[in-house]
């Protein structure tokens, strides 16, 4: 208990009050005195004792568990009103940054999209001129040379098959080995439409520019053949952008490919690859099923291709 000179509600007050001098009641039947009366002895003494002034004390006790309960629920009080403020920051906070990451995501795969699409057109209308003129050149003198025209789409169908177990070694013995470096922007979260990896995609179109090339501005079965072998590469090349760039890791849409069956076992097959469950197999893209069904797990596999189909329905 703490003592105050403060009346509270939440306070109780006992006062003491002690006269010690007590005056005579007065009563108006009582007779007057005279001043010869031997009473008028006493006189200035009662007239003193009226005037005596009293003495009151009072104490306030205050009950301070009462008073520590009210601070208690005040300040808690308090604590949940700073809490409901911060969480309410927090989540303006979370859905700027949500916002803003949706932005930016949008915007890298419009930047994406447009190079794409301009790469595919004007390397597909590039490969188209250079057939047709190759060919009305090797028609010129009015021979059609079927067996030169025959090399060179068997081996453009040839090098686009090759292509595909390349990839599978190259991927496995370089781009997780030596070349992992460049290769693990792969493996992680994409900052901007482009990461390190792509320059691969370059580095692979390299020999078939120059196959081309070459096979263009010369008559014969053996640049026949280089023409060929760069029209395969290229075929394969815009074939694994739109099925791994765009089908699987959705760096831009693919429209109608989504629902192509094996496309489907293709795009899941790879996102094994990302998971690091079997070692890293499948190395290859198109034959990325067939690699899981050699070390048995296309239990794996079809599970993966119904969560994607889950998850495309949802969107």
């Amino acid at each position: 208990m703490a003592a105050e000179i403060s009346i509270s509600a939440s306070s109780r007050a006992i006062c003491l009050q002690r006269n010690p001098f007590p005056a005579p009641k007065y009563f108006a039947t009582a007779p007057p005195l005279l001043f010869f009366s031997p009473l008028t002895r006493n006189l200035d003494a009662i007239l003193r004792s009226r005037r005596k002034p009293r003495l009151a004390a009072c104490f306030v006790l205050k009950d301070d568990k009462l008073y520590t309960a009210q601070s208690g629920k005040q300040s808690d009080t308090e604590a949940i009103g700073d809490e409901i403020e911060v969480e309410t920051n927090e989540e303006k906070s979370l859905a700027v940054r949500l916002a803003e990451k949706l932005a930016r995501k949008k915007s890298e795969r419009f930047t994406y999209l447009v190079a794409a699409v301009m790469s595919s057109l004007g390397i597909t209308s590039m490969a188209v001129i250079s057939v047709y003129y190759r060919f009305s050149w090797q028609m010129e003198g009015g021979e059609m040379p079927f067996s030169e025209m025959f090399c060179t789409f068997a081996l453009a169908f040839g090098a686009a098959i090759g292509m595909e177990y390349w990839a599978r070694w190259a991927h496995r013995a370089l781009w997780h080995a030596s070349l992992w470096h460049m290769h693990e922007s792969h493996h992680r979260p994409r900052e901007g439409p482009f990461e390190l990896n792509d320059i691969f995609a370059i580095i692979n179109a390299v020999p078939a520019i120059a196959l081309l090339s070459y096979g263009f501005n010369h008559k014969g079965l053996i640049p026949g053949l280089c023409f060929g072998a760069g029209l395969g590469i290229t075929v394969f090349g815009m074939a694994y952008m739109f099925v791994h760039d765009g089908l699987v890791h959705k760096r831009f849409p693919v429209g109608p490919i989504a629902n192509v069956p094996y496309f489907r076992r293709v795009a899941a097959a790879h996102q094994l690859h990302h998971s690091d469950k079997f070692d890293g197999v499948p190395y290859g893209l198109f034959l990325g099923p067939k690699e899981l069904e050699e070390v048995g797990v296309l239990e794996e596999l079809e599970k993966e291709v119904n969560r994607r189909i889950k998850s495309s329905k949802r969107l």
